[in-house]
């Protein structure tokens, strides 16, 4: 009994729910015939009296062509050219210039032991030796003038000669450094060292001097 209270309800409700919708479905196509029928445009009546005017149309401008805008004269920008960098020159490496050894000359004094040995007196040995002095006095000047000319060939020929009346009459001293003064001016061109033997040579003539005074 409950349930069919129920199902009743239910088939009320549907069926109202229908009705309304034909109701509404209904309304909306009536509006839209109205709507159909309504006059689109109010036209006038002309009367007999009045003539229809007659509207001519006014002329349509045509509109100009505008004229053509040429385009300013372009100047055509050439690109510079790439300047390329020189590579800098790397800065010279200044090298030490090399020091010259110049002769020390420590010779031992002069000794005419030699001549005492050949069977000379000590008197004879000594006025040999004597004899040396003034000839090395004569060829320094010589000497000097031959290095400054650059000429060595001439320097070891004077010197050649006196080297060889020294060591034959003794050792030490101006003996040694004639010797080893003519040693070097075979090969050696420096004028430097050069000058540096003469002076030696002048300092030990002037030992043996003094020795045998």
């Amino acid at each position: 009994m409950h349930s069919l209270t129920i199902i009743s309800i239910f088939v009320f409700i549907v069926v109202l729910v229908i009705f309304l919708e034909y109701r509404n479905e209904k309304k909306y196509q009536e509006n839209k015939c109205q709507k159909r029928q309504a006059p689109t445009t109010s036209t006038k009546r002309t009367t007999s009296s009045e003539e229809p005017k007659v509207v001519t149309p006014k002329p349509t401008r045509v509109p100009k062509p505008e004229p053509e805008v040429k385009p300013e004269h372009v100047v055509e920008v050439k690109p510079e050219p790439e300047v390329k960098e020189e590579p800098k020159p790397e800065p010279k490496k200044e090298v030490p210039a090399e020091t010259k050894k110049l002769p020390e000359a420590n010779y031992p004094q002069f000794t005419h032991v030699r001549l005492i040995e050949m069977g000379l007196s000590d008197e004879e040995a000594q006025e040999f030796v004597g004899e040396l002095i003034p000839q090395i006095e004569t060829e320094i000047p010589l000497i000097e003038a031959a290095i400054q000319e650059g000429d060595f060939h001439k320097v070891e020929k004077l010197t050649h000669g006196i080297k060889g009346s020294a060591t034959n009459l003794g050792t030490g001293g101006v003996a040694d450094l004639l010797s080893d003064y003519n040693t070097y001016v075979k090969t050696g061109t420096d004028a430097d060292i050069a000058k540096a033997y003469l002076e030696h040579l002048k300092h030990y003539n002037n030992e043996l001097k003094a020795q045998y005074a």
